[in-house]
Order: C-alpha cells, then structure tokens, then sequence
C-alpha cells in the first residue's frame, strides 16, 4: 500500500509471483575440525600486570557504595550547629600522600 505525501504518489510496487524470485538466505559453510575433533589453531591470551591491577580496581570499585549518606547527614549537621572543623595540617597531609602516589619511578 502506498502512501500519498503531498500529492505526490510513487508507483505501485509489486510482489514476486512465485517463490524462485525470494531471495533465499545463503548457507553459511561451518568449517569441519580435524579427525580429532580439536582445533587446528590454539589461541592465547595473557594480561599485562597493570591490566590484572585495573581489573581488580575496577571490581572495588563497582562494589563500593556511591555516596555515603550517614557521614554526609553528619557533616551536613556539623556545618548547620557550627562544629564543623578543618584541620589544615591534616588536609596538606593528605595532599601530600595523594601527590607521592601519582608519581611514578621513572
């Protein structure tokens, strides 16, 4: 059935008239193993220690919470009541770990 957009009309399209003009899905070939029933080609795979470590980091990762709301809660009140405290000593010493472990030995 064909649709008529905007006054224009395509030509009416015909169906095959019997079945030798379907096409037919191809065969697909599924190569035969050896008398042995193995396979002739043995693949390997080997990972590098760094792609084993991020495997592991990202399992941690993926299993660890999001957000932690009981110590966002806590903080949110310390802040309303004015008993929030920065430690500045502590944020640089912090900083400081954070930094040494970005570095690489080069």
């Amino acid at each position: 059935m064909a649709i008529d957009i905007n006054g224009i009309s395509s030509p009416k399209v015909q169906g095959p008239t019997d079945d030798s003009q379907l096409k037919k899905p191809a065969q697909q070939s599924v190569a035969q193993p050896e008398s042995t029933g193995r396979s002739s080609v043995a693949d390997t795979v080997s990972l590098s220690e760094n792609a084993v470590q991020l495997g592991k980091v990202d399992n941690i990762a993926i299993s660890a919470p999001v957000v932690d709301t009981q110590r966002v809660e806590q903080v949110k009140q310390a802040i309303a009541s004015g008993n929030y405290e920065v430690d500045p000593a502590k944020i640089a010493d912090k900083l400081m770990q954070f930094e040494s472990m970005l570095k690489t030995d080069s």
